[in-house]
């Protein structure tokens, strides 16, 4: 009957200017989707350089490497009878695209470049790229020599246009497109495109898998028709990570779903799909309306046919249920994913983690081990590229992992690094902890070292700073709380380069921070402190998160330890002890919750906030627990703190992204670091307020003299 159409979607772990790596996962993805019978193949967005080449985009060798690459797909048998959609940047009239390049049998049968660009938060396409001159606008593109040698082609069509196979339509989006208000599968749809595709390059969010699932969900809905949806996986060199994803839906229902963390570097998601289902679900809603007339779209005809002829015994696929992560997951799966594929691609032999028994650091060790898991079931399931991979780490060609905490001693080294105060019970925590997940475990005392830095201080000026406990000043308590702080930076990199030497072992360790968000929009950190690391897995979650995924930690991985480092009061242990007690708190320092900061760093990001429009809105969301001006304090507390220490995010270890409030500066937070403290037009014009509202106060709700 020639109307059931299998189709292939896929996520690959692309490098930037991997170009090796690159094809050889294409070439992969092509040959499972070949063998699963499909006729047509989507990759993802850049896929051929990277997503991630920044301004490397800039440089002729990156286009000049892509067509390489492109020319030995062309070139490639396994690219034949199949149509393949593969991603790179393409100049045309001395200007940068970033396109889709579809071709069949050694023919290139349309360049798409995309209209819309991704210019905010993470993404500076701008930067690099063009949009498309217009919908509907179509060019002749001039091949580069190497290409025509192969296809025989001069020239070939380069805009917005649809490819008409004999049996059906196909059309193209890219990313962004999905997200804007105007999409191109709107146009599409009416037009009679029955599939859509869209090669994406979209990162992991904590809680944003479901608004891009909805979104292509939406999109059938409303027309009809098949969306293939194939995303980047993997880290690709940057601070965000890629999450996979991929999926094939029709006309409302996602049939085919891709997993949205692996480890692995390339996964297919293949679905065989019947046309008369479009057809028969837009029977009604695309008939003809008076005014509702739509340009018909450039249709590029293709000799060639999706489905075969006699396809009446060919299963179609069914419906399912998309199966959502929870936040603790997310962050269990995500950063795990991230930290590999660092670790693999740096040539160095596991981790080195600064583990103070809090939620923090905690936090960090519970994401390496989280690490060790996968790569344990990754094993225990064939993934031969996996056990290759972990064996380099180790310098073992014969190991082969199949107890995380034991691997987990191979890859983490942990160290509790005291001074005279620290407590008995944060020691004791990290070590049970360290002990539960198998860590290689080094616990010293720093006290010489800050005192022999003291020393010299004092030797050079005269004058020995005291605690404030002990009669010292504010910037006394303060410098004395930073060079421990500071030393243990030094100690933990010295630890990183020569802890495994010392073990009669090869390689060296990457240091690992564990600031989390919340910390970084007040700057609660010392600059160059043990914060500063090689990376930072929960650099970019918040603290109420991190609480609940150690939850999560206890129930999944039985880590029982979480349970007392979940209790204990958050603390930097810089100041000395009472009675050998935690008299320092890291809530009390700061001059808010954790919660409440959490609050304030979205209202200052994601809602664009101001220190006044801040507190307008705190008024109302604090109402029940705080007056207004105990909200004006609260505010210009928060703003002052953000201000003097907005210099340390210049130099804050590279996170991993994972909320949409993040300061991280000049990457994706584009604010100044040199601010006026003073705020004195914003701080007036809340005082202002406070007292128009304290005047304007009924009489019988005013606070009444005591």
């Amino acid at each position: 009957m020639g109307r059931k159409v299998t189709l292939s979607t896929c996520s690959l772990n692309q490098w930037s200017l991997d170009f090796d790596g690159n094809l050889e996962r294409i070439t992969r993805s092509i040959e499972i989707a070949k063998s699963h019978g499909a006729k047509y193949r989507l990759g993802s967005e850049l896929e051929i350089c990277g997503f991630g080449c920044a301004d490397h985009f800039f440089e002729s060798d990156t286009l000049l490497h892509s067509f390489q690459v492109l020319r030995k797909l062309l070139e490639s048998p396994l690219t034949e009878d199949i149509i393949c959609d593969v991603g790179m940047p393409i100049m045309h009239h001395n200007v940068r695209y970033n396109c889709r390049v579809l071709f069949l049998n050694r023919k290139i049968l349309l360049i798409r470049p995309k209209l819309m660009m991704a210019n905010t938060g993470n993404y500076r396409e701008l930067r690099w790229f063009a949009p498309w001159k217009q919908s509907g606008y179509v060019e002749e593109y001039f091949l580069p020599k190497m290409i025509q040698e192969v296809t025989g082609q001069d020239v070939v069509p380069i805009g917005d246009c649809v490819l008409s196979t004999k049996d059906t339509c196909l059309g193209s989006e890219m990313c962004q497109e999905l997200w804007s208000p105007c999409s191109p599968h709107i146009h599409m749809g009416q037009d009679g495109v029955e599939i859509f595709t869209n090669a994406s390059a979209s990162h992991h969010e904590l809680r944003k898998a479901d608004q891009r699932v909805h979104l292509i969900q939406s999109a059938t809905t409303k027309s009809g028709g098949i969306y293939l949806y194939s995303n980047h996986r993997g880290c690709d060199g940057e601070r965000v990570y890629y999450d996979g994803c991929s999926l094939v839906a029709i006309n409302g229902d996602v049939v085919a779903q891709g997993s949205q963390f692996s480890l692995n570097d390339v996964e297919v998601v293949t679905a065989t799909l019947d046309l008369e289902d479009v057809r028969s679900y837009r029977g009604e809603l695309c008939q003809p309306q008076t005014g509702n007339q739509v340009k018909s779209l450039p249709r590029i005809k293709v000799d060639f046919s999706l489905s075969s002829y006699d396809d009446v015994y060919l299963p179609t696929h069914r419906p399912i249920e998309w199966s959502f992560h929870s936040a603790p997951e997310e962050i269990s799966l995500g950063p795990a994913c991230w930290l590999w594929d660092y670790l693999r691609r740096s040539g160095q032999a596991g981790f080195l983690l600064p583990l103070s028994g809090g939620v923090d650091s905690s936090s960090t060790a519970c994401i390496v081990y989280s690490m060790c898991v996968l790569l344990c079931q990754a094993v225990e399931n064939g993934n031969s590229r996996i056990l290759e991979d972990v064996r380099a780490v180790v310098s073992d060609g014969s190991y082969v992992p199949e107890d995380p905490k034991e691997l987990c001693s191979r890859l983490l080294t942990t160290c509790y690094m005291s001074s005279e105060n620290s407590s008995e019970s944060t020691r004791s925590r990290a070590k049970q902890l360290a002990n539960q997940i198998g860590s290689t475990h080094l616990s010293f005392n720093i006290d010489m070292a800050v005192k022999g830095i003291l020393g010299i201080f004092s030797l050079v000026t005269g004058r020995r700073p005291q605690f404030r406990v002990n009669g010292g000043s504010h910037r006394e308590n303060l410098a004395l709380q930073n060079v421990q702080a500071r030393v243990r930076m030094l100690l933990a990199y010295l630890f990183a380069q020569l802890s495994l030497w010392g073990r009669g072992q090869s390689g060296g360790l990457l240091v690992l921070g564990s600031a989390n968000v919340d910390e970084s929009l007040t700057g609660y950190f010392t600059k160059y402190d043990c914060s500063s690391a090689d990376i930072n897995p929960i650099g970019g979650i918040s603290k109420n998160d991190l609480k609940d995924f150690l939850l999560y930690c206890v129930e999944r991985f039985q880590l029982t330890a979480l349970r007392s480092i979940l209790e204990a009061p958050p603390t930097a242990e810089l100041e000395p002890l009472s009675d050998g007690q935690v008299s320092q708190t890291d809530e009390a320092d700061m001059g808010m919750t954790y919660s409440e900061l959490s609050v304030i760093g979205r209202l200052r990001k994601i809602s664009r906030c101001g220190p006044f429009s801040m507190f307008c809105k705190l008024i109302h969301m604090w109402k029940e627990a705080v007056s207004p001006s105990e909200v004006a304090q609260k505010v210009k507390h928060f703003f002052r703190m953000y201000s003097m220490n907005r210099h340390k995010m210049t130099t804050v270890t590279p996170s991993y992204h994972a909320e949409s409030y993040s300061p991280d500066d000049n990457r994706f937070d584009l604010r100044p670091f040199l601010y006026n403290v003073g705020w004195g037009w914003q701080f007036r014009s809340i005082d202002q307020q406070v007292q128009q509202m304290s005047t304007s106060q009924p009489a019988e709700d005013r606070p009444r003299p005591q």
